[in-house]
Formats: C-alpha cells, structure tokens, sequence
C-alpha cells in the first residue's frame, strides 16, 4: 500500500527535465519582458515621474513623447535603418540564392572549394577587420554613405544565409529541375519558378536574421557614417540621447520605435521563421 502511494506521487525523470526546461524558459522569458514592459511604459512617462515612481504605470499618460520623439529626429534615423535594411537584405538574398543555386544545379569544378571560401567567412570578426575596410571604403569612395554600410552589411551576412539556402537548395528533390527542363524553362525561370517559391521558410529565416543585424548594428555604422542625415537608429539614438538627455521619457520613446519594426517582422514570419528551421533540423 506504501508503495502505491508512493508511485501515486512520484515524477517520472522525463517529468522532472519538463518542469525543469519550462522553469528555465519561464525565467528567461520575464528576463525579456520586464524590461521591454518598463520601458513602454516609461516611454508615456516625465522625467521626474520615471525616477521618483520607476515601477508604477503612468499617472498621466504622455503620448506627446512619441511626436516630439518622432519630430526631433527619430524619424529621419528610422527611414535610413529601413532603406539600410530592405537593401541589405535584397543584396544578400540575391548573391547566396544565385551561389546556392549555381552549386547545385551545375556541374563545377571545385565546387567544394567554393563553398568553403564562401563558408570561410564566418571566421572573420568585424571588429578585426574594421581598419582594413575602413581604408577600402575609403579609397572606393564610399565614405560617409549608406551604400558603405549595405556592401558591409550583405559581406558578413553572405556565408551564413549561403549555408542555409544551399543546404535547402540541395535538398530539393531534383525531378522538379528534370521536369522544368523537359518544359523548356530557362535557369532564370527554374530558380524564381521552382527553387525559391520551395524554399521559402528558409529564405524568410534568413531575412530575419539579416534584417535583425543591419538594423541593431552599431560599430561600422558608427565609424563609416558621419553625416548626421545619413545615421542609422543605432548611431541616431546616440546623438539623439545627447540632445535629450533632460527628457528620459522621449528618449525611450525613441528606442520604443526603433523595437517596433523587427518585433513586428519577427511576429508576422514566425510560422514561417519555425517552418524553416524546423525544415533546416529535418533536411540538413
């Protein structure tokens, strides 16, 4: 009867490792959210109010802090983050797609010479590399414009997002490139028709992933770009930090906005985000 009993109460060891990831995930989870919810909330507060009631809601909700925000110069910084990204992104998907697919689809030489020279740049770190491209950029004539940032941006984003397509791309069922052949469809028409349209979750993955770097990037924004209307968010909400900084509640304003459009991306491609690396997990 003890027995029974015992079992009654008892948690399997797979039921312990459950509880045991899901404390864990719970943790880290209010270890994000804290600090987001404070500081929206912080963001419709005064000054005063932030540092005297730094935990409570808003008495008066001051929503004047986003236009001034806005008006100040956070716009501008947005609009150069966005253009910066959406071409970063372009530039990147388009160079590995057409790597990936060449790889794949021909018949060449050393082709595993190529993908390791194109895998080898994830070796490289960019705080070493930033004086020998800051001469680069310097004698293309690219200093101090957003081009400077997008060649950066795609270069060091290129072996990563190449790995994932080519890995998906190899992983295609080649009856589907034997059967466009027989339809008499170019490679053009191959790639944009059948390789991409099927390997979607893994090219929304790698826009995330590249879309969330050339947004939060600081340092090569910081040293390639000085002109004031050329600033990315990063480098903005520095200067901007510098011209608030008696007004802490437009200043979160401010960073509340720039959080804005890649929780936004992340939250309208997750299913595709979980698709692609679910897929990734399965084909790779």
């Amino acid at each position: 009867m003890k027995r029974k009993f015992n079992n009654l109460f008892s948690i399997p060891s797979d039921g312990i490792l459950i509880c045991l990831i899901t404390f864990f995930m719970f943790v880290f989870l209010l270890a994000i959210i804290i600090p987001l919810l404070w500081m929206v909330a912080s963001s419709f507060k005064t000054t005063n109010e932030i540092f005297s009631n730094i935990w409570s809601l808003p008495d008066v909700w001051q929503f004047q802090n986003y236009i001034t925000a806005w008006g100040t110069g956070i716009s501008g910084y947005f609009m150069n983050s966005v253009l910066v990204t959406l071409c970063t992104v372009v530039l990147t998907l388009v160079v590995c797609s057409l790597m990936a697919f060449a790889l794949n689809v021909f018949n060449i030489k050393g082709k595993k010479v190529f993908y390791g020279i194109a895998v080898l740049g994830l070796m490289f770190s960019p705080i070493v590399s930033i004086f020998p491209l800051y001469q680069e950029i310097q004698n293309l004539g690219l200093y101090n414009t957003r081009l400077s940032l997008v060649v950066v941006y795609a270069a060091y984003q290129i072996p990563m997002s190449f790995m994932l397509i080519y890995a998906f791309f190899a992983n295609i069922d080649k009856s589907y490139l034997d059967a466009a052949r027989i339809d008499g469809a170019t490679d053009r028409q191959i790639l944009f028709d059948v390789f991409i349209p099927l390997s979607l979750p893994i090219f929304i993955v790698s826009m995330i992933l590249i879309g969330f770097y050339a947004w939060n990037e600081f340092t090569f924004a910081l040293v390639f770009v000085k002109a004031d209307d050329l600033m990315t968010i990063p480098i903005g909400l520095l200067a901007f930090q510098g011209e608030m900084y008696s007004d802490w509640g437009v200043l979160l304003a401010g960073l509340v906005i720039s959080a804005i459009p890649i929780i936004l991306l992340f939250i309208f491609a997750q299913k595709y985000f979980i698709a692609g690396l679910s897929a990734g997990g399965v084909k790779g």
